[in-house]
């Protein structure tokens, strides 16, 4: 069987949906992989079961690392990159030597995301473009040199890599099949929205807020577990007249945030109408819809491709007066009209956003190069 070696930038023991059940699990059918994580506690090389622990701060010289370790790379016939350019050179360096193919996986563009995130606070100066610039050319060059780049969506390498001309197979994020969560009906007579994630500016939640805040129909709750609760009270502070209709959740792990969803009845996906968010389908849709918790999310390319409107899912444009309209609609629905379109877009995931089908798919398009 052929050898596959994974290099991504995450650390050990995070919780890992894109890497655990396509890399670790579903991939392993056609390779024998081994993953790289990174450590800041430990100080020496790790390696058990399937993985390599490298130390953080010695990322930068992973493949010296594996070779002191006595990790023989001439054994790999692919080496895959996870957002980290620097570790991408040396891994093309080494390329001539060693006889293995090169991958480059853009998950997310971050240091993008941090810009505009800058922008919409008003932190930006002059030399930051000018160097995400410079920073993007060089990428540009270092994908080019890769034998095939796997990002998350076509629209992403077109809106941020213009320049790539490399071989492109797009790896989306997806769902497990075999780990649905089964979706918990409550007794009350309101309709639970759940939002999961980031909150901040640039997402601008205080637009879907504005428009819960004019509805007429009362019946509703919206829970809300992100990674900023000091961010979440501040601006849930300017909503006084819904406070009642929200609830405040802090999921630690992986399991308690699913454990939630299952509880919901529709996810909360809006998000403003920009290349950053309309690139993707944000991981949070992928963990409703995997307890077939359908979900209101914007109106754009990248939705409209998978999902049908009112059918598997509700698409609104991120409007305080279109969002409020399609609330109005969906609060008018029965529970028995909300599940169906739940199970619509579970349905539709399954077939097109499969990580068992994703493997099969990504192994013929990297035997053939």
């Amino acid at each position: 069987m052929s050898k596959f070696l994974y290099i991504t930038d995450q650390l050990e023991h995070k919780e890992h949906s894109f890497i655990g059940p396509l890399f670790e699990k579903y991939l392993t059918a056609h390779y024998e992989i081994n993953i790289i994580y990174f450590s800041k506690t430990k100080t020496n090389f790790e390696s058990y079961d399937n993985k390599f622990i490298i130390p953080h701060d010695k990322k930068t010289n992973t493949l010296s690392i594996l070779e002191e370790n006595n990790i023989s790379l001439a054994d790999y016939d692919f080496v895959a990159v996870r957002n980290d350019t620097d570790i991408l050179k040396e891994v093309i360096q080494k390329r001539e030597k060693f006889n293995y193919k090169v991958a480059f996986r853009l998950s997310y563009p971050k240091r993008i995301a941090k810009l505009q995130k800058d922008e919409a606070n008003n932190k930006t100066s002059f030399l930051d473009v000018i160097n995400n610039k410079i920073k993007l050319y060089g990428e540009t060059s270092l994908i080019n040199d890769c034998d095939i780049f796997l990002p998350t969506s076509r629209k992403m390498r077109d809106d941020y890599l213009k320049k790539v001309k490399t071989r492109t197979f797009v790896i989306p994020s997806g769902i497990d099949p075999d780990i649905m969560t089964k979706n918990i009906q409550h007794e009350g007579v309101e309709k639970r929205f759940f939002y999961a994630g980031t909150l901040d500016k640039l997402r601008e939640f205080e637009t879907i807020l504005d428009a819960f805040s004019e509805l007429s129909d009362g019946t509703y709750k919206i829970m809300i577990s992100s990674k900023d609760p000091e961010y979440t009270q501040n601006l849930l502070e300017k909503y006084s007249n819904i406070k009642d209709h929200i609830e405040v959740y802090n999921a630690k792990t992986k399991d308690e945030l699913l454990a939630l969803i299952a509880k919901a009845d529709i996810g909360l996906a809006l998000l403003p109408d920009i290349e950053l968010f309309n690139s993707s389908t944000p991981m949070k849709v992928l963990d409703y819809y995997s307890s077939a918790v359908p979900c209101i999310m914007t109106k754009n390319e990248n939705n409209e491709s998978i999902f049908q409107n009112d059918t598997s899912a509700w698409m609104s444009n991120f409007s305080k007066e279109d969002i409020k309209e399609k609330l109005d609609y969906i609060l008018g629905l029965t529970k028995d009209e909300v599940t169906q379109v739940g199970l619509e877009g579970q349905g539709r995931l399954l077939s097109v956003r499969n990580y068992k089908r994703i493997a099969d798919d990504l192994a013929h398009q990297l035997n053939i190069l």
